[in-house]
């Protein structure tokens, strides 16, 4: 039977997707699942959450929890697969802060947690914690399967896979619902017939093809896109995909931070006009707060919990590896000459496969040129992120601000290295000592 450890099991929502799937999958049906996280309260939520729905798909899954430091390495012995969930910093106060003190030197975000002044200070909090984790799989599990759910995705992931010898591949919850949002949102039909490919670098990998029983849709979603007058959630992606040529995968609220177009303090009319929800995430942290607080009850003492699977990868990665039927899935891995004119040094988001075997990726080719040109602005804040979280050196935090396209866009070099330092200080100890 194989065993799963889910880091991060304090995210009762996410883990019961992502575990209850792992419950409702016949090869998957009699693993040992052990639950790790830092928080008691949180944990022993999970863990009633879990055995409910265990007990209701047949019971035949062993729910174990393990909570702090101390038992991390427990958790993880002879686990075969670890997935991670983590937010180190949480909500309150590291979110509020990678929020309001950017605010202070007149730059505003979104998500901020992918790239950015964001992006950067959540990796660089996060990274060290996952060398952690590392440094123990290797010790106790050295051969599983490390499957990363956190952001910022590309530079955790990237990390993980250049610094330590763990297996490791970066899933998103964009790639497989890319296509059917994009058609859906104009009107046209999505189903089985639809055929599509998509690669590029997380969070801003690209719809390179959608087609019908081999018929190009690209031609007629562009004109109705254009002829799309009312206002809607999704304007920012597309007018990427009027000027670059092809729809991106993640959400507008994300794409309009990681490109110096949307959020322009001189333009502020661009707000309103590309429908822009500043400040989205901390808006988002409370609502799901207070979502939770009204609806825990029902997730962790209801004793008729049931779960249907969800669109989820990992449980679907872990059953292909257990019966070597393979498993087609958007990944995040090393570009290993996968998009040739990427980066070398980047991790990209490409088809693959998993089997028995483990995680084979495919082979994208080169992507339009505009397109390549837009992730790499993108991979250099990202590798420059995992430079300075390896050398604890502040100038490569300085210039991986200073390459983000949406900072350099609107500040200052003096202004950007005084909004690091400022951040750093706030961050205290949630940081490693930047020399």
């Amino acid at each position: 039977m194989p065993k799963i450890t889910f880091m991060g099991a304090g995210s009762t929502v996410f883990a019961k997707n992502v575990l209850g799937d792992s419950i409702l999958t016949p090869a998957l049906a009699e693993s040992v699942i052990a639950l790790y996280d830092i928080d008691p309260v949180r944990l022993g939520e999970s863990q009633a959450m879990l055995q409910a729905i265990n007990r209701n798909h047949g019971g035949r899954a062993t729910i174990e929890a393990y909570c702090g430091v101390e038992r991390r390495r427990d958790a993880l012995r002879k686990a075969d697969y670890v997935v991670n969930a983590i937010q180190v910093g949480l909500y309150d106060p590291c979110t509020v802060t990678d929020f309001e003190i950017p605010k202070r030197f007149g730059l505003r975000q979104t998500i901020a947690d992918t790239l950015g002044i964001g992006g950067i200070f959540r990796a660089l909090r996060t990274i060290p914690v996952m060398m952690d984790f590392a440094r123990d799989m290797e010790d106790v599990c050295p051969d599983a399967w490390f499957l990363n759910y956190t952001n910022p995705m590309a530079m955790l992931t990237g990390a993980m896979q250049r610094w330590t010898g763990i297996r490791t591949v970066g899933l998103c919850h964009s790639v497989q619902v890319c296509a059917e949002h994009l058609l859906k949102g104009l009107d046209m039909p999505y189903d089985e017939r639809v055929q599509w490919k998509i690669a590029g670098i997380n969070h801003q990998a690209w719809l390179l093809e959608i087609a019908r029983d081999g018929q190009d849709l690209y031609p007629e979603i562009k004109r109705r896109a254009l002829t799309r007058t009312e206002k809607h959630d999704d304007m920012v992606r597309y007018e990427i995909m009027k000027r670059f040529g092809y729809y991106v995968t993640e959400s507008s609220e994300h794409n309009a931070e990681y490109t110096p177009y949307f959020i322009k303090d001189k333009y502020p009319e661009l707000i309103e006009r590309f429908q822009i929800p500043l400040d989205e995430y901390p808006r988002r942290c409370i609502r799901q707060m207070e979502a939770w607080r009204t609806g825990r009850d029902e997730l962790t003492q209801n004793p008729t919990l049931t779960h249907a699977r969800s669109h989820e990868y990992a449980s679907r990665i872990m059953e292909a590896m257990e019966t070597n039927v393979p498993y087609k899935f958007g990944g995040n891995v090393p570009n290993t000459g996968l998009i040739p004119n990427l980066p070398g040094a980047a991790t990209v988001e490409v088809p693959c496969l998993a089997d028995k075997s483990g995680v084979a990726p495919t082979y994208a080719g080169d992507l339009p040129e505009q397109c390549a040109a837009l992730n790499r602005t993108n991979i250099n804040v990202q590798l420059l992120t995992l430079e300075a979280a390896k050398t604890l050196k502040k100038d490569y935090i300085y210039q991986a601000a200073m390459l983000d396209p949406h900072t350099a866009a609107e500040l200052s070099i003096d202004d950007i290295v005084a909004l690091c330092d400022a951040l750093i200080d706030r961050h205290g100890s949630w940081l490693p000592a930047y020399c």
